[in-house]
């Protein structure tokens, strides 16, 4: 019974985190959504696994009494019943509205093979036996849940198996005369087999599947700055076509997580059916990951004159700014330069229909380097930028690449009197074109993960950009090992 509570669960799991606490209310951050069209690959794929594991359970014995011709009330025993060879001719699963999924397998058989035993008074007889049932036909609803801890859980809601016909043959010494009785054998194990079919799911999805569910993590680490939060925000919902996961799709600090000071939006999904798997993944959730960024300084930058090309027109030292800053070369003579930079605010992703942009500001404080490595700052500057930002994704995550505009820049404070900021404007874009942008990058390389089940392998994808959110559709075909 526990082999088949495994292939049970292979099958479940496959749905829950193909599809794997929030405020009330709240909207998630990512949706996962698997069509009818997934449901139906998934039944398949995981058919075959269930069909190969079936050779390991181990029937129940079972007995009883029959009154057989020739020898009168007798006691039969049937034990060692082995599962010899079975096919799964047909099996759907399906959404279930305002449920959860609806699981079948119909038009199929099993054949078993085993061991029996008769007892009247000091006589006994043994042998063997081979059992065919044919049109095994299994009907479960499974009602999907979320528990508070964000976890997916899962219960039988109902359950109802029927047998079609059931053939009987034994061997072994007088198999003959029980095969006098077989029609009241056959109906035994009709019985007995439908009466077990139930109780072995109803004994998965409770003892094996559930409390397997609720070890599994809800975060994911990123790196060593960022985590990602997906939660179940509420029950899995269910149409006629779909089956939506609600995530909450949270990028956050592992160092502290703080709440977030902004909801995700609503997102309008679609109507769209073509494809097994989509995934909506909200503002909210590339937004979340800015502040984390933002907060460890991720972003923020220094730039030293051994890091000017020397090719450069201009240098970082005071002597290069005599001719347009005069004041700053007589009050610090031969002294070289360093500008910080910071970020202002974290930078948010804007998402219209087919675009996606952001913009930085910026501010960038310049200092003389002074004997006994001093800093003292003599000017700062307003920079903002705008970038467009272009995504792809692949088997297993979203990548990004950045594409900038030139930097404007504007004299925001100065202790050293009023100057021209152009040649400044084109030390910075130069900087942040060859240095700053290729880290930040770099980094969005490493990718966005979704949450998929290992193994699987995506193709024929489409990716939509939305108001507010990316929509991504894909198809997907398991990996074999």
């Amino acid at each position: 019974m526990g082999t088949s509570a495994g292939a049970l669960s292979s099958l479940l799991l496959g749905i829950l985190l193909t599809s794997t606490p929030g405020a009330l209310g709240a909207n998630p951050g990512l949706v996962a959504r698997i069509t009818d069209k997934g449901l139906e690959y998934v039944a398949q794929e995981e058919l075959v696994t269930l069909q190969s594991k079936l050779h390991d359970v181990t029937l129940p014995d079972f007995s009883g009494d029959a009154k057989i011709k020739y020898l009168g009330n007798a006691h039969y025993e049937f034990h060692s019943l082995n599962i010899h060879s079975c096919e799964l001719l047909g099996s759907a699963l399906k959404p279930l509205p305002s449920h959860g999924l609806h699981f079948s397998i119909s038009d199929s058989f099993i054949r078993v093979k085993g061991k029996w035993k008769v007892r009247k008074r000091i006589l006994k007889l043994d042998g063997s036996f081979d059992v065919t049932v044919k049109g095994i036909t299994i009907s479960v609803n499974l009602l999907l849940g979320s528990e508070p801890s964000g976890r997916p859980k899962v219960a039988v809601s109902s359950c109802s198996s029927n047998i079609r016909d059931v053939e009987v043959h034994m061997s072994g010494d007088l198999g003959w005369l029980l095969n006098l009785f077989h029609h009241q054998i056959e109906s035994k194990f009709r019985r007995v087999l439908e009466s077990k079919i139930c109780k072995i799911i109803q004994d998965s999805v409770t003892s094996d599947l559930q409390p397997y569910l609720q070890t599994l993590p809800v975060t994911m680490e990123m790196d060593i700055f960022a985590g990602i939060d997906y939660s179940l925000m509420e029950a899995p919902q269910a149409t006629a076509e779909i089956l939506d996961v609600m995530l909450k799709g949270e990028i956050f600090s592992r160092d502290h997580r703080s709440p977030v000071a902004f909801l995700a939006p609503v997102m309008s999904l679609p109507e769209e059916h073509s494809r097994m798997v989509y995934f909506a993944i909200s503002n909210y959730a590339f937004n979340t990951a800015s502040l984390v960024y933002h907060k460890v300084g991720y972003l923020n930058f220094s730039i030293t004159d051994d890091m000017v090309p020397p090719t450069s027109n201009i240098r970082l030292t005071t002597k290069s700014f005599r001719a347009f800053c005069p004041r700053l070369a007589r009050l610090y003579p031969n002294t070289n330069l360093t500008l910080q930079g910071t970020v202002v605010s974290a930078p948010f992703l804007n998402f219209s229909p087919g675009n996606l942009s952001s913009a930085a500001q910026m501010e960038i404080e310049a200092s003389v380097l002074l004997p006994n490595s001093v800093k003292e700052p003599v000017f700062r500057l307003g920079v903002a930028t705008n970038v467009s930002v272009m995504l792809t994704f692949n088997a297993s995550k979203i990548t990004g690449f950045l594409k900038p505009e030139k930097i404007q820049v504007e004299l925001k404070e100065s202790k050293v009197g009023v100057f021209n900021v152009e040649l400044l404007e084109a030390l910075l874009n130069y900087y942040l074109l060859n240095t700053l942008y290729p880290k930040v990058n770099d980094k969005l390389a490493e990718g966005f993960p979704l949450p998929l089940l290992k193994r699987i392998q995506l193709y024929d994808p489409v990716l939509q950009i939305h108001k507010d959110f990316l929509f991504l559709g894909t198809n997907v075909r398991y990996l074999r090992v």
